[in-house]
């Protein structure tokens, strides 16, 4: 409680001073929204650097001139500078900056390790920061170029209390705008840039999951996405933290575009993509590009009349697999599906064909085996069979797949309409090498006019991607 003076002059002098008081208090948060105070506008100006600003493949450069495992900057007074293009604000990326050389078609990037968390609220999205080479070392950790403290030959974080002496914030923001990939565009030139996947969906087997909160996540949570432009293309990794902050949150079903930075697992063996926050995961076209399974259902056995029986034991190991009627394509690479004979434990089972994509050298692998033509009206209750096994699939994948409009003609195969046996097992990854898995007994009864079945392999030669697959035993019999 304010008491007032009895004497009126000073009565009105303390009326002012409260009236001033209160006319300066509502004038001064009038201009506060939300709790949110207003940063004052100034004109930006640019840094003054005190030394020579080199490129950021100038790293690279000196790292790879060493021969070494890491290379030690000594006292150059050199920078570099770059953009920032990672955010830990939904916590997907800890104690890390990435940064790309480029707004807009950058050609390399690097990760900077500093031991400090957040680095959000500094170093916002498109910053362009200044980084002081001198005492710092380069390397690569998991699989990508990285800056910080040198130990032994590995590279361990720069120590929070040198942030300030080594990183400079610019006031520039810019725009930065994703480079447009495809999946088999992912390579060196493009690791630890901003990216961007049209025209993607995440697969049908990950739908009911969520990003990172699976059981079976650990550390990360790896989803694949497939691209629709490329129908029997193998899928990209789609990588979580498990302590980002959106983790729990279901996948998108749609389909549409992901923003994101190209990098690798965490043991180097092959390409992944991850982003800031669900924000850049733009699957908002609720029309799926799946490929419309064909299904007749399973049968309890196979028919009393043999349509097809191939063991491939008339075929000349080594020599690329070329039944009678069937037809042996290569859509891309230099693999091709090859009559091979089992050693060891195995020998007693014969004659078999394999695709693998290993120690290829390919930088895309897809090969066909397709059967001779059937008449599904010829007869009823047809049933189809086959085996599979595997060396160590890891990332490739064989589909086995049917049409009822090939022409017949190697070229035209990828552009038919092919439609995958959705009642058919195929050998999973984590199967023991040594096995094969049958197939089921699956029935074609519902196929009408004519048609093929093909077996499909797409690989690479880059590890995680290279494995082999193994088909024997194919057998399509009616009533």
């Amino acid at each position: 409680m304010i008491k007032l003076s009895t004497n009126n002059n000073s009565n009105m002098k303390t009326i002012n001073k409260l009236i001033a008081l209160a006319f300066l208090a509502a004038a001064t948060f009038s201009c506060v929204e939300d709790d949110d105070f207003a940063v004052p506008f100034t004109e930006p100006q640019e840094v003054s650097i005190d030394g020579n600003v080199v490129e950021l493949s100038t790293v690279a450069g000196r790292l790879a001139q060493s021969n070494e495992d890491i290379v030690t900057f000594e006292t150059t007074n050199e920078y570099v500078s770059g953009y920032v293009i990672s955010s830990d604000e939904g916590g997907n990326w800890f104690k890390e900056l990435i940064i790309q050389d480029k707004p807009e078609n950058p050609t390399i990037g690097l990760v900077i390790s500093i031991d400090v968390n957040p680095l959000f609220t500094r170093y916002d999205f498109g910053r362009k920061i200044f980084v002081k080479l001198d005492g710092l070392s380069a390397g690569t950790e998991n699989g990508v170029l990285t800056l910080g403290i040198g130990s032994g030959n590995s590279i361990e974080r720069i120590q929070a209390s040198r942030e300030n002496e080594i990183i400079t914030r610019s006031p520039e923001t810019a725009d930065i705008v994703p480079t447009v990939l495809a999946f088999n565009e992912f390579s060196e030139d493009h690791e630890l840039t901003w990216i961007r996947l049209q025209n993607v969906q995440f697969v049908t087997e990950d739908l009911e999951k969520s990003y990172a909160a699976e059981a079976e996540d650990q550390f990360d949570g790896e989803r694949a996405i497939k691209s629709c432009n490329d129908a029997f293309g193998t899928p990209a990794i789609f990588s979580t933290s498990t302590f980002a902050d959106f983790k729990a949150l279901d996948l998108p079903e749609g389909k549409g575009n992901i923003d994101a930075i190209l990098t690798r697992d965490f043991f180097d063996d092959y390409y992944i993509v991850s982003v800031n926050g669900p924000q850049n995961v733009m699957l908002d076209d609720p029309n799926r590009c799946d490929l419309t399974p064909f299904s007749c259902g399973t049968a309890a056995g196979p028919g009393a009349n043999v349509i097809l029986n191939e063991n491939f034991e008339t075929q000349s190991t080594g020599s690329a697999a070329m039944p009678a009627g069937w037809t042996n394509f290569q859509e891309a690479g230099t693999e091709t599906w090859e009559v091979y004979t089992a050693g060891g434990t195995n020998a007693s089972l014969g004659k078999s064909v394999n695709c693998g994509s290993f120690r290829s050298g390919d930088a895309s692998t897809i090969a066909w085996l397709v059967t001779p033509e059937f008449d599904f009206d010829a007869q009823t209750g047809e049933v189809f069979s086959f085996e599979t096994s595997n060396s160590f699939a890891d990332g490739s994948s064989m589909q086995v797949l049917y049409s009822d409009d090939w022409d017949g003609t190697q070229a035209n195969i990828p552009g038919a309409t092919w439609q995958p046996l959705a009642d058919a097992t195929i050998v999973s990854d984590n199967e023991n090498f040594g096995n094969w898995v049958f197939s089921g007994n699956v029935s074609l009864d519902c196929a009408v006019g004519t048609g093929h079945i093909a077996f499909r392999y797409e690989g690479s030669g880059d590890a995680g991607t290279d494995g082999t697959y193994e088909l024997d035993n194919i057998s399509l019999t009616s009533n």
